[in-house]
């Protein structure tokens, strides 16, 4: 599952909106938190798979509450490195470099996966790995360094989870993707009104981006869910059915 957030006007109000995308669906929720009690009310205390997401607070809160497996984006963790490397200090510089370039030889070894056999791309990953860790933790005596150092000794297994995990990417990516209507749609409307509005939008995101997603034509499903409103039928399943 990745998730990611991004900021709402409902009347004028903050809020903001939440995208959860799994492997067969992706679910928008408008809330007027940003905090783990959102990840609380969507996912509940026992979510038991890989939550991919950037270092926010209320996904590192949501970990630690309920011991949840997370992989932390490992590109905005290079747009963090490459924020120390354009810092006026030589030092810290000169570490965001050499972190920045760990980071670049992990993902040339995900790029080449396709030419390496199982246990090679393994081991290259581990080394790779090894090699991040080791060039993060070896930090200079600054607030800016220390802070990604000590990000490394709390969080460091959780940037590396797609190592051990099938099916786990090292990036939200999926999560960001699926968001972009949804900024864009926020753009022009300039957001909601209401909470029926915000119940209408996160159903309506909702349906497209699952329906985009399976290969599903949007206009069949609404045009069907309308039918069977008006005939007093079951809505149709945004899941695809069954074997």
């Amino acid at each position: 599952m990745n998730g990611d957030e991004t900021g709402h006007k409902d009347n004028g109000k903050a809020h903001g909106t939440w995208c959860f995308r799994a492997e067969l669906y992706t679910l928008f929720k408008i809330d007027s938190s940003r905090g783990s009690e959102v990840l609380l009310e969507m996912l509940g205390k026992e979510f038991n798979g890989v939550l991919g997401c950037d270092y926010f607070s209320a996904y590192r809160k949501y970990m630690k509450e309920f011991s949840i497996e997370v992989q932390f984006c490992l590109a905005h963790l290079i747009r963090e490195v490459k924020f120390l490397i354009g810092l006026p200090d030589k030092l810290t510089r000169v570490y965001g470099e050499r972190v920045l370039d760990a980071l670049r030889a992990l993902f040339r070894v995900i790029h080449r996966r396709e030419t390496m056999t199982p246990t090679g791309f393994r081991r290259a990953l581990e080394k790779a790995r090894g090699d991040v860790i080791a060039a993060a933790m070896w930090a200079p005596r600054r607030r800016e360094a220390q802070n990604l150092a000590k990000r490394f000794r709390l969080h460091g297994d959780a940037y590396f989870r797609f190592i051990t995990t099938p099916g786990v990417e090292p990036t939200n990516n999926l999560a960001e993707q699926a968001m972009r209507f949804v900024v864009i749609d926020r753009r022009i409307t300039q957001g909601t009104r209401s909470p029926r509005g915000r119940q209408w939008c996160e159903r309506i995101w909702t349906a497209i981006a699952t329906c985009t997603q399976q290969g599903r034509s949007v206009f069949e499903y609404l045009h069907e869910a309308i039918i069977a409103h008006f005939q007093g039928q079951p809505i149709p399943s945004l899941l695809p059915a069954g074997p």
